[in-house]
């Protein structure tokens, strides 16, 4: 029989023998302290988050029964009466806005199109601009979902989402695209789906996928045509595409799929123009922005005279940023311009050096008053994390953010969100 180590101390006492302890010590087992593996991180332990936009998709669209997937998937979940964009209710500050959870004027994405003294060389922003889209300085005002996830432990991917080009406070996302319009719909839902292919270490926690057809084709043929009818249901069967690809992977039961819209559309009338360049000074004064809403700024050097701007107009309201109403949220930011026009729904502010640029003209647009209905988001949540056949009452999108937080399991920044008014949309266990 082996001596053990208790048998061999107890020797070494009753003999009373230095030279036995000694050999007692150098025969011990040597200490150990026992290291508990590390805790995986809160967002390891969370299913997956997949954050879809379609791109203009007005609430009212479901009701054209042009999207049977979605609305299968707003029967079996949480469907929003509907979701009140921010202003204004443009692509790019909408889409910062899902994930920051802070209004335009707050994350500095003020516009579509924007100017910034403090970003040289070049200050002006535009979504053709893939210098600018990829600078980290017009983003760095806030932090994205993609950005916490990743610093708090998790992975994440975008397959197209504003921002997700710059390398935000240093951080991109894990696997990314630059934004080509070309890929189509189902090459997007594949991409997605290769990302949830990685090994299970690997794999996003968080992915956005963005669609666009339905908005490219309402801004050229307005949203109550044809070509727009199609667009909803080419995407409802790229949706569907997704939805088939994760039951393929036994994923469709464990993952929460947030469908999301920008903001809605509005139908603008052949010949709903308005020439703002008949009211101030051209020598001294440029439009930053034109469209839905416009922005004014003085050039180099120069002081703008707003007296006309300001004056009463038959189908635009123009305003000093600092006086433009406090439920818009906007107005407090250095790259809004010193006046802010508002078209009135389905008119278009331009020029008309800018309007001869255009072979055909807008048929839809967006970007007006975020109260009017037609400027109404979807929202539609299914998954392990909601509860089933609820229809939640009208919400502003920065509430999406510190719902998206909360399924991940991680720490929010700083945000104008409210995560009381959509926590009945969770099952109990969840909130």
């Amino acid at each position: 029989m082996r001596e053990n180590h208790s048998m061999r101390f107890g020797r070494c006492l009753l003999l009373g023998c230095a030279l036995a302890l000694a050999g007692c010590a150098a025969h011990a087992p040597p200490r150990t302290t026992a290291e508990a593996p590390p805790a995986p991180s809160p967002i390891a332990l969370a299913n997956p988050v997949i954050l879809i936009s379609i791109d203009g998709y007005r609430t009212d669209y479901l009701q054209r029964g042009l999207s049977p997937n979605l609305q299968a998937l707003a029967n079996r979940g949480v469907r929003a009466q509907w979701m009140t964009p921010s202003f204004p209710s443009l692509t790019f500050p909408n889409h910062f806005t899902l994930v920051t959870g802070l209004y335009p004027d707050h994350h500095g994405i003020v516009a579509n199109e924007m100017e910034d003294p403090a970003i040289q060389p070049d200050h002006h922003f535009t979504l053709s601009n893939r210098e600018a889209v990829g600078d980290e300085r017009w983003w760095d005002e806030a932090t994205p979902l993609w950005v916490s996830v990743q610093q708090q432990g998790g992975h994440a991917a975008t397959m197209f989402w504003p921002g997700s080009e710059a390398p935000i406070h240093g951080v991109r996302p894990d696997h990314w695209h630059p934004y080509d319009m070309s890929v189509s719909a189902d090459a997007r839902v594949n991409q997605v789906l290769q990302w949830l292919d990685l090994p299970r270490m690997q794999r996003p926690q968080f992915i956005t996928l963005y669609f666009d057809q339905v908005d490219h084709q309402a801004h050229e043929h307005g949203p109550d045509s044809k070509e727009v009818d199609e667009a909803l249901r080419q995407t409802d069967v790229a949706l569907g595409r997704l939805i088939d690809g994760l039951k393929q992977r036994h994923l469709f039961d464990t993952v929460n799929l947030v469908i999301v819209a920008d903001h809605g559309m509005a139908a603008v009338p052949a010949g709903h123009s308005i020439y703002i360049d008949k009211f101030f000074n051209t020598r001294r004064a440029h439009t930053v922005m034109l469209g839905a809403v416009a922005g004014v700024d003085a050039n180099a050097g120069e002081t703008l005279d707003a007296h006309r701007l300001l004056a009463p107009h038959a189908h635009m309201q123009c305003w000093k940023k600092q006086d433009i109403p406090p439920r818009l949220h906007y107005g407090s930011n250095a790259r809004v311009p010193p006046v802010v026009c508002l078209a009135q729904t389905g008119w278009l502010i331009t020029t008309r050096t800018e309007q001869a640029k255009h072979e055909h003209p807008q048929r839809g647009e967006h970007g007006y008053d975020n109260a009017d209905p037609l400027m109404r988001a979807l929202f539609v949540a299914e998954g392990p994390a909601f509860v089933s056949g609820y229809i939640a009452p009208p919400f502003p999108n920065v509430d999406v953010y510190p719902l998206l937080a909360h399924l991940l399991r991680i720490t929010p920044e700083k945000n104008d969100g409210d995560y009381s008014a959509i926590e009945a949309m969770l099952k109990p266990q969840v909130r």
